[in-house]
């Protein structure tokens, strides 16, 4: 068995355990509450398609498909023609449950940094679940902005130097969810 298959059935077993206890706490929450908590997908992945897209990140889609678990997947489920970044904050907003697939280049996308952004403001009101893997990079190295991570925080704080606040905000979602409790996924 492949080391990316492997992990991503780890994986998955730590998902559908989250899945289970999150919907088993629902059930005692008020009814107000649950309204809230209508999910369109069970799973939302934030990763950088050229880092894992043709390798890790396929392998966990098929594996979540297969046990039945609904994940939201930019490349089949944004309607073409509609406008991309409304779409990906809706999908975040239906979403249970957080993947984000820290890799090499995942900082150098404005896109990832808002989703991770509007993920935390997610995780913040209604306590959605964020499981982060950091596939060939350091959990430390998100964490401090080190390496590949500072090389692309330099040109964002170049690049928006009109709107730093922005890029701060970035900063301190890769904080936060760095700090969790994730897998450290060497590429082999």
């Amino acid at each position: 068995m492949q080391t990316d298959q492997l992990i991503t059935i780890i994986i998955l077993s730590k998902l559908v355990l989250a899945l289970s206890i999150s919907m088993a706490s629902s059930s005692i929450q008020s009814v107000s509450s649950l309204r809230r908590m209508k999910w369109r997908y069970d799973v939302f992945v934030s990763f950088r398609g050229e880092d894992t897209r043709n390798n890790f990140t396929d392998h966990l889609f098929g594996a979540l498909h297969k046990n039945g678990i609904v994940a939201f997947r930019d490349d089949t489920n944004l309607r073409k023609g509609e406008n991309i970044s409304q779409e990906l904050v809706q999908a975040i907003e239906e979403s249970h449950i957080f993947i984000v697939i820290f890799s090499r280049n995942y900082a150098s996308s404005t896109w990832c940094l808002r989703e991770l952004a509007k993920i935390i403001d997610c995780i913040e009101e209604t306590r959605q679940i964020v499981l982060p893997i950091f596939y060939d990079v350091s959990p430390s190295e998100v964490r401090k902005q080190t390496g590949d991570y500072e090389k692309a925080f330099r040109e964002h704080e170049e690049r928006f130097k009109e709107n730093l606040e922005e890029v701060q905000r970035w900063r301190g979602a890769l904080t936060q969810v760095a700090n969790l409790s994730g897998w450290d996924i060497k590429d082999k």
